[in-house]
């Protein structure tokens, strides 16, 4: 790659001048790979796999050095978790390149065709969304996900990680690009930008018309940013203040369990559940056992009175932490009087990620997962299911929660758009 080092400093022109050559070299390669058959794409994507595990003592290696730093800098046990690999997590980066090249091929896919009056025959057909810009803190399996998603939807992207997890994705974007060159496709198909520069940042924001669309996945500082400098459209979420409601109907065991895992599995995720919400006729041995059960996890909880008066080891909670992305093992825990309130809390409060209800009344559910306007809602599952490859997508580029374009877990065929075809013969307009 033509690329500036980690260590350089842009000046704001220097940055523009960087990102429009990245972009330049993108959009050749976009050309090129619009020549490459959907077999040819996933040859490279199972080769990135096996150069993911014949190099998996390298990654490690790099990833100490991004932990190291990372813990001199102070950073929370949440981010050095989602910075951090391991030969499981390793494995998880390559099997979801192998679950990719096993989808169908999202790319010319007839998506509807019909004739019109005059005889024109037309076809709505699925193609690449072009040159996707992928800006992103602490995960570097996220480096693995945007470039397998890309290749298979025939996208060029242009990768910026951030200065945590540098020397990871670095390596990860290499090995991408050395699967590419053994698949005969052009390798800046798969672009990473090694400064740290936070101008690089700022001139993808602006490269209207050179970058397609941008993906942020970090921090809602990150986030905020990018969709107030973007002028380029943006797929992103800014938090995932994600909810948990226990109805009435809920079975006792499984009303444990999922609020369990949906809170501690991984508390750094943006599918984590921040608030768990109570109707009030669910027995107070259940909750009770929730608590005890949130508690010897480690999580710290923080509640109403009526959840204060049934452990006294429950914190009060304030308004504040209602509508709060903790990132940590605490959550905020309510009593509401019903299904309408619970609807009414999760509105006021709900970033749009996602949402579940936990019950055995099939009229509540189905009340609940239409009503609630979340990109993602759940009947008696954990809201960490709230992943691309959980969906069977293979991984994910992103959770988006807007409502134009992708919406959800973005996998391939989310990074896709159309054309239309018109077959016509001989036909002229009046």
């Amino acid at each position: 790659m033509n690329n500036q080092t980690h260590a350089d400093m842009l000046s704001s022109s220097q940055a523009d001048a960087l990102i429009s050559e990245l972009a330049a070299q993108a959009r050749t390669a976009l050309a090129s790979l619009a020549l490459k058959s959907g077999a040819e794409r996933d040859q490279a994507l199972t080769e990135g796999a096996r150069l993911i595990r014949q190099n998996q003592d390298k990654i490690l290696a790099a990833n100490q050095t991004d932990i190291e730093q990372g813990a001199k800098a102070g950073l929370t046990d949440a981010f050095i978790d989602r910075l951090t690999l391991n030969p499981d997590r390793i494995e998880a980066m390559a099997k979801g390149l192998e679950d990719i090249a096993g989808l169908d091929d999202p790319l010319g896919v007839e998506l509807a065709r019909w004739t019109v009056p005059s005889g024109l025959d037309i076809t709505r057909m699925s193609t690449a969304l072009g040159v996707i810009g992928v800006i992103y803190e602490a995960r570097p399996n996220v480096t693995i996900d945007a470039a397998g998603l890309a290749l298979k939807s025939g996208n060029a992207v242009i990768l910026r990680a951030g200065s945590d997890s540098q020397h990871t994705s670095n390596l990860l974007a290499e090995l991408m690009r050395e699967a590419l060159a053994s698949a005969n496709i052009n390798q800046d198909a798969v672009q990473i930008i090694q400064t740290t520069d936070r101008q690089a940042v700022g001139a993808m924001l602006q490269a209207s018309g050179k970058i397609d669309v941008i993906i942020p996945r970090g921090g809602k500082g990150l986030v905020e940013r990018v969709q107030s400098e973007a002028r380029v459209p943006v797929f992103a979420h800014l938090e995932g203040i994600c909810h948990l409601y226990i109805a009435a109907g809920a079975d006792p065991e499984k009303a444990v369990d999922i609020a369990v895992n949906a809170k501690m599995r991984r508390v750094g995720i943006c599918g984590a559940t921040e608030t768990i919400l109570i109707h009030q006729d669910v027995d107070n041995d259940v909750i009770r056992a929730i608590c005890t059960e949130l508690q010897a996890a480690g999580c710290e909880i923080r509640g109403d009175s009526h959840i204060q008066s049934l452990d006294n080891r429950v914190v009060a909670a304030s308004d504040a932490d209602f509508g709060c992305e903790f990132l940590a093992p605490v959550v905020a825990m309510k009593m509401v009087e019903n299904n309408e309130a619970a609807i009414a809390h999760i509105s006021q409060h709900s970033s749009g990620h996602t949402e579940s209800i936990i019950t055995e009344n099939t009229a509540d559910a189905e009340m609940f997962l239409t009503r609630i306007d979340s990109a993602i809602v759940m009947h008696n599952a954990s809201t960490q299911f709230a992943d691309g490859g959980e969906f069977g997508m293979g991984a994910e580029i992103g959770i988006a929660t807007g409502r134009m374009h992708a919406r959800g877990p973005v996998g391939a065929a989310q990074l896709t758009s159309f054309k239309y075809i018109v077959r016509g013969n001989g036909h002229t307009r009046a």
